[in-house]
């Protein structure tokens, strides 16, 4: 399981390697390139928060009477 210190420096890793990525792509014209580091960059995002979200309870069955 990771501390918070490591959360937060693979946070800061990601958003610094992505936003570099989105900024080359933005500076050179690459529109489809930028949308796709931002769309990988959110994806990345979501499996860390999934990572890291309490599991969801399966709903309980009730019998019919």
């Amino acid at each position: 399981m990771m501390t918070k210190d490591q959360l937060a420096l693979e946070l800061k890793r990601l958003a610094a390697t992505q936003v570099a990525d989105i900024t080359r792509a933005v500076k050179e014209g690459q529109k489809s390139i930028a949308l796709n580091e931002v769309r990988d960059l959110a994806q990345r995002l979501n499996r860390l928060a999934d990572a890291f979200a309490p599991p969801v309870a399966a709903p309980q069955r009730t019998e019919a009477a």
